[in-house]
């Protein structure tokens, strides 16, 4: 499989943190794959955990990660309306190889969160699946490995991370 290029990778995960800080959403679902993957273990894991036997705080496949995007846009969804600030982070990419048709990345993050007049800071890595679609990239799996002792103060992930 030819690997992309670092900038290649960066440039999808800089529109893809873009996209989320500016809450178009249906477009940030466009960079992932039908059968697409997006977890977030509890802060106690091990990297190796999977959710089939583990509680993760997020473990959506593509039609769960859409119906998320879908509640995230309504009035409803008091725990994100009004919509909380956010900027995303990301730095140290790095194109590992591959497994199976996935491409495998990991980067650093931080996500800043603002609502209310208080500002929480989320912290960790992503691992990242990419597959090739046309002469782009897409998203087929992201892991967000939150690097923190718990989620105090926040309290919870009501953000796309």
């Amino acid at each position: 499989m030819n690997l992309p290029t670092r900038s290649e990778v960066e440039d999808l995960l800089f529109l893809e943190a873009d996209l989320l800080d500016s809450w178009q959403l249906k477009d940030w679902l466009g960079l992932y794959t039908q059968d697409a993957v997006y977890q977030v273990p509890s802060t106690d894991l091990p990297r190796t955990a999977e959710p089939d036997n583990n509680l993760f705080y997020i473990a959506d496949d593509y039609v769960r990660l859409e119906q998320r995007v879908i509640r995230l846009g309504k009035k409803t969804m008091w725990s994100e309306y009004p919509r909380s600030k956010t900027r995303h982070l990301v730095t140290n990419v790095r194109v590992l190889g591959t497994s199976g048709n996935d491409i495998l990345v990991h980067a650093a993050f931080a996500v800043y969160r603002t609502k209310w007049g208080n500002t929480d800071i989320y912290v960790g890595s992503y691992d990242y699946g990419l597959r090739r679609d046309g002469d782009g990239l897409k998203i087929s799996k992201k892991r967000c490995n939150l690097d923190l002792d718990g989620l105090r103060p926040q309290g919870r992930v009501s953000i796309l991370l």
